[in-house]
């Protein structure tokens, strides 16, 4: 027998019901709002990420190019093989600045002051005269001929043809004078300025002038600093994950061998730093500056995140595939080697070159070992004093030199391209290789 309409269990039911219904909307549009809120968090946070790139790569992207000045050179045999021994310790001894200055005084032969002279030999760079000096060596037939060359023009002239130095603003607040901007735009009328893409930014090693200065040393001392670091992190951390997930019985060592390895993975960079100069160099007695120390610092540095990455590896492999091979009559240790190690394989990779992507960009601890000085040649090997690219990036945003921003940004920019292709390479390798049990 049903209950009347106007019961009181039929009016508290309704009760209920549209308290029911109100809290729904209520909760509905909170979940709207949350959802809203996260849509905008993501928004902001790219945002923020997509100025980030913008701004790095608007002020790197001169750092790219290179402002060149062509000077018809006379190789003046008076002044490169007086003698006439052609012998090649005079020839690279000459005076090639001499040279420069020579051609310069052709294009502008108004010009007699000393201070106006002085300004008018700043138009090319000091690395024109190196690039004689190797042109020379090699082709010493050029003494006693003239040659028309493109050289590598100053900083100054650099920043003006890029426009990064305002022509408008008064002669007293511009680096260049009215005079050197006059000399720029007589040579741009002969054609004789051009802007190229500058190769020797990535094969120069530093230097104290912007136009020369390039992360060739810097590139140098990163592959063999991440080679050092991969040679001895990868087999470690894989024979360490191996073991602690497939053969360490259970124990309280164990759990404290797990516990430290879970605490080394959150320690700051820096601290590894501390301990590479306490005890690789201050104690052992290690080469200051060297890749070999830079490498086993950031081994330290990266061996905990490749562990728990290959323990993870390891754990997503299925129980039967063990089962299904020790029922056939496989040996542990053939278990192991045979059939689980290869099956979590590419997570242990994944997991590596995320760790050599971390170690890449680190520059803490290697500013602790000594591996900040001023490297101008390109290492040869991991034993020779190199810098890294993090730390190079740090000295130029260091430097008071107004063209070293450009070349900060730049080095940047290569720094983030290296990352992200790690990176991406990471992610390949988990899709391509990745299974699903």
């Amino acid at each position: 027998m049903s209950e009347p309409a106007d019961s009181p269990d039929t009016d508290r039911r309704r009760r209920t019901i549209d308290v029911v219904n109100a809290s729904l909307a209520r909760r509905y549009a909170s979940e709207r709002r949350f959802r809203l809120l996260g849509r905008l968090a993501v928004l902001l946070g790219l945002a923020f990420v997509a100025v980030l790139f913008l701004s790095i790569v608007a002020n790197g992207y001169s750092g790219f190019q290179q402002t060149y000045i062509r000077l018809q050179i006379a190789f003046d045999p008076a002044i490169l093989d007086p003698d006439g021994k052609r012998d090649p310790a005079a020839i690279r001894g000459a005076d090639y600045g001499a040279l420069v200055k020579q051609a310069l005084r052709a294009e502008f032969p108004a010009v007699s002051g000393r201070s106006e002279l002085r300004e008018l030999y700043r138009l090319a760079s000091a690395g024109a005269e190196y690039r004689l000096m190797d042109l020379v060596a090699h082709q010493p037939s050029l003494i006693g001929t003239s040659k028309e060359l493109w050289l590598l023009a100053s900083d100054e002239v650099d920043l003006v043809r890029k426009g990064q130095i305002d022509r408008s603003l008064p002669e007293s607040e511009r680096p260049v004078n009215d005079r050197v901007i006059g000399w720029l735009d007589a040579l741009e009328q002969r054609g004789a300025v051009d802007t190229r893409f500058n190769w020797s930014f990535f094969t120069n090693g530093d230097s104290r002038e912007p136009e020369l200065a390039g992360i060739g040393g810097a590139i140098a001392g990163s592959f063999y600093t991440l080679l050092v670091c991969l040679a001895l992190s990868f087999p470690i951390g894989v024979a360490a994950a191996v073991y602690l997930e497939e053969f360490a019985a259970k124990s309280r060592w164990t759990d404290l061998i797990e516990v430290n390895i879970n605490n080394l993975a959150a320690v700051p960079s820096i601290v590894f730093g501390l301990l590479g100069l306490a005890v690789l160099i201050n104690f052992l007695g290690l080469p200051r500056s060297a890749p070999v120390v830079g490498g086993l610092v950031l081994t330290l540095m990266t061996l905990p995140t490749i562990i728990i990455a290959g323990r993870a590896a390891l754990k997503s492999v299925p129980p039967s595939i063990r089962e299904a091979a020790l029922g056939v009559g496989a040996s542990r240790m053939q278990t192991v080697f045979h059939h689980v190690l290869p099956l979590a394989m590419p997570g242990m990779l994944t997991g590596t070159i995320i760790g050599m992507a971390r170690a890449l960009g680190e520059s803490a601890p290697l500013l602790m070992i000594g591996m900040v000085a001023f490297i101008v040649d390109v290492p040869k090997g991991p034993f020779e004093p190199s810098t890294v690219l993090p730390v190079q990036i740090y000295l130029w945003a260091d430097s008071p030199e107004r063209a070293f921003v450009a070349k900060t940004a730049a080095a940047t920019i290569v720094l983030l391209g290296f990352l992200i292709t790690m990176n991406a390479l990471a992610v390949f390798l988990r899709k391509r290789f990745e299974r699903r049990w």
